[in-house]
């Protein structure tokens, strides 16, 4: 063992076996010499110094692993020390003991602040120096942003993360492979900060992180992003996989439940991600990859976000602007262009190909007259055999009793989706009647609202929410669809079951307690049945009125029957609101309904129609509104059917009868509107053949009873609807009769138009929400019209509306499978 001399500068050494190196600076000789004896004793080896200049030094030559230092001493005292040392990125981490008498609390307040690791006052206890030294030896402390783990997640700290980006994104630069940088974040934080504070917060970020942990590969890195939330470092990935990955994590924690300040709560993930070469550094990748995640905000639909260069601040005007530069003028030619765009497509063209291929010597004329027939008797025979499935559709269980588990009826919720500058004449009324609703359990009702203005009724809803503690009025900033305004209204959802409605529904009494038999029997959706109650406004929404009987009452049950799953129709809908969260309503869709249940559907679950599941609605009142309605719908579907038939063709989950459901809805429901006025083109160049139009025999057999068999379709169907219809529209035949009359001569061809020419629209990138305006006073049956229909029949669980025959239900698991 040597000895430790007392001039300040010295270097000396102790045991071999030391147990590092420190470094003993102050001008005291008696002190140095104390304090280096007792640390070499312990095993440290002891180099010294008497200023700070001369400390600096020291540290140049070899880096200690510890500083004891003195704060008064010439030259360079032991304040400007610390704060020189921790100026270099090598040295934050270096422990540093102040070793002093200056023992003010000002001056330890000082000294902890420019970046001191321990305080101790002359005179001091030397075990207690050495104890000191040593928890700082083995316990080094290390700098807030060096950390590589972030304490309260377990995943990498912020500055640990942004290095192992950069080291990544140098990789992918040298190799070529590609690789992305995605943010994720928690649509309610903020609400459960106000809430619970901000220790709430750290509990759901630490479930958050350990959900990470599980989902992500072992390549995959997770850590905590600069600006809040999870930073995911995903290498060697394209935006397709990354796509599948990211949707997947989003749904499943979506689904998940998790507790926060001893409540279970369901939280909406954000998700958008970048390329990893997206701008100059990783941390500017990982800044765009937010960009994105705040577009997913606008939605909260569950999908991650690309980032596109539009994104930018710098280009947040260009959309804008091309908007803009559009001409009013050439606006309103768009419509009437697509529509000859359609007739040359389904007129013009095939007249010149028959023409073309008959001077060629080839009869394709012949050819294409078959195709027509077998699609007309085929269309016109689905029709029929759905028909005849609705006479006996399949009906929900008897209702449930209470038993010792829980209650027969569980917590239920209702949303409402509005834009309200549209619904403001109606909405108080919409509410006052979804409150009146007769349900034995508890039944929240929340209207999710979006309105570019502050409107007077907004004040008469505050008052409403505050009388009634059922009613959550729940205003969505910078909505701009019922995606958004319904997927909003998630994280406030209370119910086991959820309603879903537009603003002009009123629910029949009963209807929570008929879609509850539903759902407690295993179906995840049912579908109502919403009659129009405003019929007798004008003759447009009479022949809605039918027109809806005919879809709700026989079309709905009877596909369901035959293609074994259902569909839900965008309101009177009733989900399960665990399914409802992991399903979300999709902004970018313009029939979000009818994506979410195809969805649905693909994933395995199951969706019933019940067409005594009844809610009351207004129909467009005019052509015009109808005409913006029907395209917006039309294009819906195109829309839908281009993005799920072929995947739902190769689904292994649904059975034939469901591939050849998916095959009709989304596959022939597109194309007949174009075969349906082939009969055109075949019969114009049939008589250009035969010299005339009085030349054809208009006789011939298959010809004949083909014609007969189509010009059937109708009237039965019309009968069809009769006699499911419900009883607030059967009591009128005369809106039957007129259906018939202008269906058959007008509005059968009118949808079909809409649908070629919603076709086109789509092709050419055209995508206009319009909404049906409402106003009150607009007619039809006062707002508690089905609330007797419980005690008319003699019972709260009717099967049957009033003015029908009875049926025997069939067993609970037929019908839908």
């Amino acid at each position: 063992m040597t000895t430790v001399s007392s001039q300040p500068g010295t270097v000396v050494t102790a045991d071999p076996a030391g147990r590092g190196s420190v470094l003993v600076v102050d001008d005291d000789e008696m002190i140095v010499g104390l304090v280096g004896h007792a640390l070499m004793a312990a095993g440290y080896r002891v180099v010294t110094a008497a200023t700070g200049s001369e400390a600096l030094a020291r540290v140049a030559e070899a880096l200690p692993d510890l500083i004891v230092s003195d704060v008064n001493m010439p030259d360079m005292d032991g304040f400007t020390l610390v704060q020189r040392l921790r100026e270099d990125p090598r040295l934050r981490s270096m422990p540093l003991l102040f070793l002093t008498s200056r023992a003010e609390a000002s001056d330890v307040v000082a000294g902890m602040n420019l970046g001191a690791d321990d305080y101790l006052f002359k005179p001091f206890d030397i075990g207690e120096l050495v104890a000191r030294v040593d928890a700082k030896r083995f316990r080094p402390p290390v700098p807030f942003d060096d950390l590589p783990t972030d304490r309260r997640t377990g995943l990498a700290a912020r500055e640990h993360f942004l290095s192992e980006l950069e080291r990544e994104r140098e990789r992918s630069r040298r190799s070529g492979r590609p690789g992305r940088v995605a943010v994720l974040g928690v649509h309610e934080e903020d609400s459960i900060r106000l809430r619970f504070g901000e220790r709430a917060v750290d509990e759901l970020y630490r479930q958050v992180a350990e959900f990470l942990v599980e989902a992500l590969t072992p390549l995959d890195t997770a850590g905590r992003a600069p600006h809040g939330g999870f930073g995911l470092l995903l290498p060697e990935s394209g935006v397709d996989d990354i796509d599948r990955l990211l949707t997947r994590l989003a749904e499943s924690l979506a689904g998940s439940r998790l507790t926060v300040a001893g409540m279970q709560v369901s939280v909406t993930p954000l998700v958008g991600h970048a390329s990893l070469n997206d701008g100059a550094d990783g941390e500017q990748a990982l800044q765009r990859a937010g960009l994105a995640l705040l577009h997913a905000r606008q939605h909260l639909d569950l999908r991650p976000v690309q980032f596109v260069p539009e994104m930018l601040p710098a280009n947040a005007g260009l959309l804008s602007v091309r908007r803009r530069r559009q001409r009013p003028g050439v606006d309103r030619l768009r419509t009437p262009f697509q529509f000859l765009v359609t007739l040359v497509i389904g007129l013009v063209l095939p007249f010149l190909l028959y023409v073309s291929a008959d001077r060629a010597g080839r009869d394709v004329a012949s050819i294409a007259y078959l195709m027509v027939v077998v699609a007309l008797l085929l269309t016109g025979l689905s029709i029929w055999v759905e028909g005849i499935l609705a006479m006996r559709p399949v009906q929900p269980p008897p209702a449930p009793q209470d038993d010792p588990d829980g209650p027969a009826y569980p917590p239920a919720s209702a949303v409402i989706a509005a834009y309200l500058p549209n619904e403001a004449a109606t909405i108080v009324e919409t509410v006052q009647s979804f409150l009146r609703v007769d349900y034995p359990g508890d039944l929240q009702v929340v209207l999710a609202y979006n309105t570019p203005v502050d409107l007077p009724v907004e004040a008469v809803l505050g008052r409403i929410a505050q009388q009634e503690e059922r009613f959550v009025l729940l205003k969505v900033e910078g909505s701009t669809s019922k995606a958004q305004n319904v997927n909003a209204a998630l994280s406030e959802l209370r119910g086991e079951f959820t309603g879903v409605f537009d603003a002009d529904h009123q629910p029949a009494a009963d209807a929570f307690r008929r879609a509850w038999r539903w759902l407690a029997a295993g179906y995840d959706i049912v579908q109502g049945h919403p009659v129009v109650r405003n019929g007798d406004a004008t003759w447009v929404s009479r022949m809605i009125a039918v027109e809806f009987e005919m879809i709700y009452g026989v079309s709905h049950p009877g596909r369901a029957r035959l293609h074994q799953f259902g569909i839900f129709g965008g309101s009177n809908g009733y989900w399960r609101t665990e399914l409802l969260r992991q399903t979300r309503f999709r902004g970018s869709m313009l029939t979000e309904d009818i994506d979410s249940s195809l969805r649905v559907v693909e994933a395995g679950y199951r969706i019933g129609s019940d067409p005594y599941l009844i809610s009351l609605e207004l129909a467009p009142t005019t052509l015009h509104q109808l005409w913006n309605q029907r395209m917006r719908w039309a294009q819906g579907w195109f829309q839908v059917s281009l993005g799920h038939l072929f995947g739902a063709l190769r689904n292994d989950k649904l059975s034939i009868r469901q591939r050849y459901g998916f095959l009709f809805l989304l596959g022939w429901r597109e194309v007949y509107p174009w075969i349906s006025m082939q009969m055109f083109p075949i019969i114009a160049f049939y008589s250009l053949s035969a010299g005339g139009p009085k030349n054809l025999n208009w006789f011939v057999p298959i010809f004949v009873l083909t014609t007969l068999f189509t010009l059937s379709v109708g009237p039965w169907q019309t009968l069809f609807a009769y006699r499911q219809a419900d009883p607030l529209v059967r009591r009128h035949k005369r809106w039957f009769w007129f259906y018939l009359a202008v269906s058959s001569v007008f509005y059968t061809e009118y949808k079909n138009t809409i649908a070629r020419v919603a076709q086109v629209k789509q092709l050419m990138g055209e995508k206009a929400w319009k909404v049906t305006p409402r106003a009150a006073g607009t007619g039809g049956a006062p707002v508690g019209a089905h609330e007797v229909r419980a005690t008319d029949l003699g019972s709260n669980d009717a099967e049957r509306p009033p003015l029908h025959e009875p049926l025997t239900p069939p067993p609970v698991d037929g019908g839908l499978g």
